[in-house]
């Protein structure tokens, strides 16, 4: 009875996971939750994962990033990779795809690739090349890098500590490297040489002054006294070139037909281009609907200006709504339209026009990691967006690091925190947590911005260390492992090995890599008794497996560079496909070679 039922809550996981409507968080302590209540788990398992060693070091781990990012140690790399622009395209995305893989080595590949994002945006727009023949090489150099350290990826620390509650030793700190250092060169290589054939080159048309051509979601209203009212809608949508997803009057909820005649006083749901906003804003009558604006002297004088700006991981406003942040106040910026990931656009069209009635709009929907804003005001306010903690700015511009003296400091408080951990002069949660306090204490960063870490990550370690203790606990994993042994009767433990890793790869897109490989873990411990072999080569397969998941836009780096990039689903499914088999076929020939069955 409890095999079944963790397999059943591991499909309830995987489904939630899967919806964008709800969030990771919620699934994660719903399982957490599920687990405990049923029995599977006593409470203090349950809640074992979120005092774990291994956790606590994650947690400062990604607060200690955040010191280095403030002292612009990123930045300042990256602002250096237009050099290579002069020796063609692709040594520019070769030059990169290295130096970004190398920080990803040390530092969290999201915090990477929202550090770099800014830098290699504005390092292509000198070099000349389009964004989107850049943004997703960063994305996957950064996967990549964290197959070479203990430290380049949270997935490698959860398993270094799930094989060390098991009773094997843990995962060294350059014990990935024989491995991990050849998948980083393999991959840039593929990238490199067919990221020219298969990436789009998606350009602004003249006078987009940079901004990629995305859709946005605006809101406008036609005021009582417009000079449309009394005339169809068709004026509107095919005189103008607007597009009119939605009508509400009233709070209900009407039809954008083209023969609508418009009264008075009607919310206008308008999808389009940064042309089509700002159109919109320029029509006498129309007005945009910000709830609270700025006058129009701020809006439209000399110093007034557009930018593009990401939401990062890690940000206040993750799962606040404008209004809630009050955004207008607290940054003196209007935002004019909303961009997103097309399946979350696409549900956020349909919970605006189902909301009608409540009066939702734009400014009372939370904000996600990998949105855009268009924003317009004050040069000034815009700049004072840096250094990117908050929003990031993605137009290209370059900021003076705020606190680039004390940049090398921060590399040392960083290097010495991870060699004391690594050499075992303290636990590693101790010395995490004293580089943490260091940089904080000698002003590397301040207090508030270092603990603007993504707090989903740790709650989804914590809650997936749970999640494989039931696996244990229940006989789950022994289960689903005696089935999977089965296989090595027919190619032999490598036929096994490559089994777990495909199926890493594709429990990582809607659970999190972390997550597939707590899950896959005690099934390969399981497979391993079974067939009488050592499980190290295949815990080392699935740790590497994990960092190999490039098809699908849904990893956290891939979502950052989505709408800066102007992505497609297809264009991660074209290039990440080949990637990804390349990768699993060295995978499967190069483990066994290190780790020995």
């Amino acid at each position: 009875m409890s095999i079944a039922l963790v397999l059943a809550v591991i499909v309830v996981a995987l489904v939630l996971f899967s919806l964008d409507s709800i969030p990771i968080e919620f699934t994660s302590l719903g399982v957490v939750c599920l687990l405990a209540l049923s029995g599977v788990l006593t409470p203090a398992q349950a809640f074992e994962g979120f005092s774990n060693d291994t956790v606590i070091f994650i947690f400062t781990l990604l607060a200690m990033t955040q010191g280095l990012a403030a002292t612009g140690v990123v930045q300042v790399v990256g602002q250096r990779m237009a050099f290579f622009a002069r020796f063609g395209p692709q040594v520019f995305v070769l030059a990169m795809m290295g130096v970004v893989a190398f920080f990803s080595a040390f530092i969290s590949n999201t915090v990477t690739t929202a550090a770099f994002l800014p830098v290699a945006i504005g390092a292509a727009q000198r070099a000349k090349v389009p964004r989107s023949k850049v943004l997703l090489p960063l994305a996957y150099a950064s996967m990549l890098g964290g197959t070479v350290l203990l430290f380049g990826t949270s997935t490698n620390l959860v398993v270094s500590a799930a094989l060390k509650r098991q009773g094997m030793a843990p995962i060294g700190v350059t014990e990935l490297a024989p491995v991990g250092l050849p998948v980083v060169l393999i991959g840039i290589a593929v990238v490199v040489l067919l990221g020219r054939r298969l990436l789009p080159a998606r350009e602004g048309k003249p006078g987009t002054e940079g901004f990629a051509l995305r859709e946005y979601l605006t809101e406008a209203v036609v005021p009582g006294d417009s000079s449309y009212v009394g005339k169809p809608l068709a004026e509107l949508t095919e005189g103008l070139g607007l597009r009119v997803i939605g009508v509400v009057l009233g709070g209900e909820t009407l039809n954008a037909k083209p023969a609508y005649v418009l009264t008075g006083e009607e919310r206008l749901l308008v999808e389009g281009r940064r042309e089509d906003i700002l159109r919109v804003k320029d029509l006498r009558g129309l007005a945009l609907r910000p709830d609270v604006r700025l006058s129009d002297a701020e809006l439209e004088g000399p110093e007034s200006m557009l930018a593009e700006v990401g939401v990062p991981p890690g940000s206040p406003l993750v799962g606040r709504s404008l209004r809630e942040t009050l955004f207008v106040e607290r940054f003196g910026l209007v935002a004019l339209g909303l961009h997103r990931r097309p399946g979350i656009q696409r549900l956020t069209k349909l919970q605006l026009l189902g909301r009608a009635r409540e009066e939702h709009s734009l400014s009372t929907l939370p904000l996600s990691v990998g949105d855009v804003l268009l924003l317009r005001g004050p040069r000034q306010k815009v700049a004072e967006l840096a250094p990117g903690h908050t929003l990031m700015v993605l137009e290209g511009h370059e900021y003076e690091p705020p606190r680039y003296a004390k940049a090398l400091l921060a590399v040392v408080i960083f290097l010495g925190a991870l060699a004391a951990g690594s050499l075992d002069l303290v636990p590693l949660s101790l010395a995490g947590l004293t580089g943490m306090l260091l940089m904080i204490a000698t002003g590397c960063v301040d207090a508030r911005t270092a603990f603007r870490v993504d707090w989903r990550v740790v709650l989804l370690i914590g809650c997936m260390m749970a999640l494989g203790l039931a696996m244990e606990v229940s006989g789950a994993g022994k289960f689903i492992g005696e089935h999977v042994a089965r296989l090595g009767a027919y190619g032999g433990p490598r036929a096994v090995l490559a089994l777990l890793m495909v199926l890493t790869i594709v429990l990582s897109a809607p659970m999190s890599n972390q997550a597939a490989a707590l899950v896959v873990l005690p099934v390969a411990l399981n497979a391993a008794t079974q067939l009488g072999v050592d499980v190290r080569p295949f815990a080392m397969g699935i740790t590497l497996a994990a960092s190999c998941s490039f098809i699908t836009p849904l990893e956290p780096s891939c979502v950052l560079v989505y709408g800066p990039g102007h992505y497609r689903f297809t264009d991660f499914f074209r290039l990440g496909t080949p990637l990804t088999a390349v990768l699993v076929v060295f995978l499967v020939f190069a483990v066994p070679g290190v780790w020995p069955f």
